[in-house]
């Protein structure tokens, strides 16, 4: 989904001689780093556990470390936080925040569905880390090719660097930016504690869409899961992800909880058990809706990944042919990228073997393809400024099912350092550090949130729509086509077909056409999630779209920030509450 990516003014900055003698390298950055991950991370896997996906945080890590340190530095007369110590930071605390992606929020809670395994929070840790690493390593292999040979763009990158420089060019507007930052966080929090101390009910419309057939009680837009849900969470989500997205799930949800849930119900597909106060039939819909959703999903990622095959070429030569430019001493050696990627195959083919029972020849197969398919998501993330995660992932799982080469956003990273000054060897130690972070708490946060994932996930409290989509391709190559309820199939084959043709148009048809077309993989998230989730979504995308009409610079200034802080606050907030009510009863 989008990331987190505002697009200043360039701007110039003046780089202090402790800068340039240092690139920034210090103990404090790294650190900092870390520890911005290791927090980032629990509103990453709070949010994944949510909606599916999470954020980039590399300017949210950037604009908090900047308000730390200037207080800092006032009190107890401490040296300047430059520039290039604030880009060390941002580095590894993208990375520790972006752990949720390596198997937390999709594969990890998945095996749990599937097969009750659990993992210790050591066990886990461990695992986390080692497939963090391989996006740390596969970064490193590919820096030259793609960022000096290939110039490739990485606007995330050009974003964050260009965001840097103008926080450290003027003053002023970076600590206005942390105050929104830190205001909008306020708000999420309080909106979170309001929601749990009083548990306001949702907005439910009284109209009831029908009865008869085979459904005695009959079903009301609250059933379907359509009434609005009091969550600012929800609402700075749509302002980040956009008006596209969000109509497109808007559009997805209808069809799928308003037309094809009533149409399942009425001739017996699905039973509509239970009715939840909050959620109506969500926990029963989402088991026939999600073969439909899932499919779209699936196989929209896959068309757009046979778009790749070009990238997937250009980066085999690539690697073939090598860089024939001087050795850079900026850079970490020959010697140490490989002795980096055999510990990482190693130690991440060890660990499938000890932890998952997998046939070790399986297993580095496995990696190794991780690693190749991550360096095509750089290359293509790298033209585009879009991550194919999903797509990635699919074809991970579709082959081996075991890690998830998410980690392209990694390079974003190294660009802002190319454009600062920083050294491509300290910013990956600097990456290290914040995985290393992001894995021991957000493992830790995961099993907090999620002691019993049998009977907590795919629910209104958390629909978890990435572990339902690992789970449903897991179950098809598991148990065949019996693992499906009556008449998926057929819905399968034809959400197939939608997906295929809304690809080939996003990809092919001229821009001023495609911004009028329905994103698939959003039509397909929209029918694993409730239906006033996304018109929480379509609110905030709204909001957003008409302060860019009202006031263009400020909202280009302010409002990703102030979306970004609602994130953090309440998933902070949510994550502290499941804190709360494991230790203290």
């Amino acid at each position: 989904m989008p990331a987190e990516s505002p697009t200043p003014a360039k701007a110039a900055v003046n780089l202090t001689a402790d800068d340039l003698r240092h690139r920034g390298f210090t103990l404090r950055a790294v650190l900092t780093g870390a520890l911005m991950g290791a927090g980032l991370s629990l509103c990453n896997i709070y949010l994944g556990l949510k909606i599916g996906w999470g954020m980039n945080m590399s300017v949210t890590a950037a604009l908090l470390a900047f308000g730390f340190w200037q207080v800092a530095v006032r009190l107890f007369k401490l040296p300047s936080f430059g520039v290039l110590e604030n880009n060390i930071n941002q580095t590894g605390a993208s990375a520790g925040a972006s752990i949720s992606s390596a198997g937390l929020v999709a594969p990890i809670p998945a095996l749990a569905l599937l097969t009750g395994q659990t993992l210790s929070w050591p066990q886990l840790s461990v695992w986390v880390l080692s497939v963090g690493l391989v996006g740390v390593v596969a970064a490193i292999a590919v820096r030259k090719q793609l960022l000096v040979d290939g110039g490739l763009v990485f606007p995330g990158g050009v974003a964050t660097g260009e965001t840097l420089k103008e926080m450290y060019a003027h003053g002023q507007e970076a600590i206005d930016r942390v105050r929104m930052l830190l205001g909008g966080a306020a708000a999420g929090a309080m909106s979170k504690l309001a929601n749990i101390l009083w548990h306001p009910p949702h907005i439910v419309a009284p109209v009831t869409l029908g009865a008869g057939g085979k459904v005695a009680t009959g079903y009301t837009l609250a059933n379907l899961t359509f009434s609005l849900e009091p969550s600012l969470l929800m609402v700075a989500t749509g302002g980040i992800i956009g008006l596209r997205a969000s109509i497109s799930m808007v559009l997805g949800a209808v069809l799928a909880w308003l037309v094809l849930g009533p149409m399942a119900l009425e001739q017996g597909w699905m039973a509509p058990g239970p009715v939840d106060p909050r959620a109506g039939w969500f926990s029963t819909g989402v088991k026939w809706l999600l073969w439909p959703g899932v499919t779209m999903m699936v196989v929209a990622s896959l068309t757009s990944f046979a778009f790749s095959a070009k990238s997937l070429v250009a980066t085999v030569q690539g690697m073939r042919s090598g860089s024939k430019a001087a050795p850079d001493l900026t850079d970490v050696s020959r010697p140490v990228l490989l002795g980096a990627l055999l510990v990482v195959l190693v130690a991440s083919t060890t660990l499938q073997v000890a932890l998952f029972d997998i046939k070790p020849w399986l297993a580095a197969l496995g990696v190794l393809l991780s690693l190749l398919l991550a360096v095509v998501a750089g290359r293509v993330s790298g033209e585009t400024g879009v991550t194919p995660v999903g797509a990635m992932g699919k074809v991970t799982q579709l082959t081996f099912g075991v890690l998830d080469p998410s980690n392209a956003d990694l390079l974003h990273d190294i660009k802002s350092g190319q454009i600062l000054g920083s050294y491509p060897k300290h910013q990956y130690v600097a990456q290290a550090g914040g995985v290393l972070g992001g894995s021991l708490v957000g493992s830790a946060a995961y099993l907090v949130l999620i002691p019993d994932p049998k009977n907590q996930l795919l629910t209104d409290e958390w629909a978890a729509p990435a572990v339902a989509t690992w789970k449903a391709v897991a179950e098809v190559f598991q148990q065949g086509i019996s693992a499906m309820p009556p008449m998926a199939l057929e819905a399968m084959g034809i959400a197939a077909v939608v997906a295929i043709v809304l690809t080939l148009v996003e990809k092919l048809a001229p821009k001023k056409i495609t911004r009028f077309v329905p994103s698939p993989v959003s039509l397909g998230l929209a029918f694993t999630i409730q239906g006033y989730t996304v018109l929480a979504f379509l609110f905030g995308a709204a909001l957003m779209e008409i302060s860019r009409k009202v006031a263009p610079e400020k909202t280009e200034k302010y409002g990703i920030v102030l979306c970004a802080g609602i994130i953090a606050g309440e998933s902070l907030i949510g994550v502290g509450d499941a804190f709360v009510k494991m230790f203290g009863g």
